[in-house]
């Protein structure tokens, strides 16, 4: 982000993912899940990025045989049947988080937030399952989205990572720059369809967030 690569507007930008990035990926939170629903410990066995091997549906989802919505509707339809229940995606979401939607940010996420945002750069989200994922009633009490300029949302623009339009519309409601923007994100074919339409990236690990948030607050500074 150096000041001689900077596009005609000189805006920078902050582009993050939501879920995994901003905040806590399920697969992180599986056994407090399992404590709040009753479970037996080990009854959800498959832990995706953080164990690959545990995780069959998972794999087929990052070799691009699933989408990452089909791999969710599988899990959620799984975890209902325990229960005698027919869940979709947001009975799922809402089953397995804490009852604060606030405990469910990565505090390293609002802090970058508000860092990116002291530094002078404009903050968004790009997400492809926002609302369908987590409700409007979710998503009206996290504080988190009142501290970004804007989030696009592929539920309502029907335009998913790694389209290129969808790079286009978060820069469009950023108003900056690929050449100015980084983006964040943890689905690799999100990563590439960023880096083929000139954004920065920081590829996000959920096997080691704090680092990553360093590496973020590394490009920023």
């Amino acid at each position: 982000m150096a000041e001689s690569s900077r596009g005609a507007g000189g805006k920078r930008g902050l582009l993050l993912d939501f879920g995994g990035v901003i905040s806590y990926s399920p697969f992180e939170q599986l056994e407090a899940a399992e404590q709040r629903l009753g479970l037996a410990p080990g009854t959800l066995a498959w832990r995706g990025p953080l164990a690959p091997g545990t995780d069959s549906l998972w794999q087929a989802m990052r070799s691009g045989e699933l989408s990452e919505r089909r791999y969710w509707e599988l899990r959620a339809q799984e975890v209902g049947r325990l229960f005698g229940e027919d869940w979709c995606v947001q009975d799922f979401m809402r089953r397995m988080r804490p009852a604060d939607p606030n405990a469910a940010i990565r505090p390293e996420a609002r802090d970058t937030i508000r860092t990116a945002r002291r530094l002078g750069l404009r903050v968004g989200i790009l997400t492809n399952e926002l609302e369908l994922f987590y409700g409007k009633a979710f998503l009206e009490e996290l504080d988190v989205l009142k501290e970004v300029h804007c989030i696009v949302d592929a539920t309502h623009t029907g335009i998913l990572k790694p389209r290129p339009e969808a790079y286009a519309l978060g820069l469009e409601a950023l108003g900056t720059a690929a050449c100015d923007t980084l983006f964040v994100d943890d689905q690799p074919r999100n990563i590439d369809g960023a880096v083929r339409v000139g954004l920065q990236v920081v590829s996000f690990n959920i096997c080691d967030p704090a680092g990553s948030y360093r590496c973020v607050n590394g490009h920023l500074a």
